[in-house]
């Protein structure tokens, strides 16, 4: 599952994209095929799923 960050935040780093993910700071789930796109989550919501985090003006990807 896609996700990107929420309420307009944006990252220059892959650090701090999973610093805030490991924060359990918000994120936007973006996959079309989940019924949850467009949704705020984190990562206690997401528990399980495989994640990739999209940051630096969605142009970058990074794992937590």
């Amino acid at each position: 599952m896609t996700v990107t960050p929420a309420y307009g935040r944006d990252y220059k780093t892959a650090k701090a994209a999973k610093a805030d993910w490991h924060a359990g700071k918000d994120f936007l789930v973006a996959d079309l095929f989940n019924p949850y796109d467009g949704k705020p989550c984190n990562k206690q919501d997401c528990k399980g799923e495989s994640i990739i985090i999209r940051f630096d003006s969605m142009r970058k990807t990074t794992t937590p």
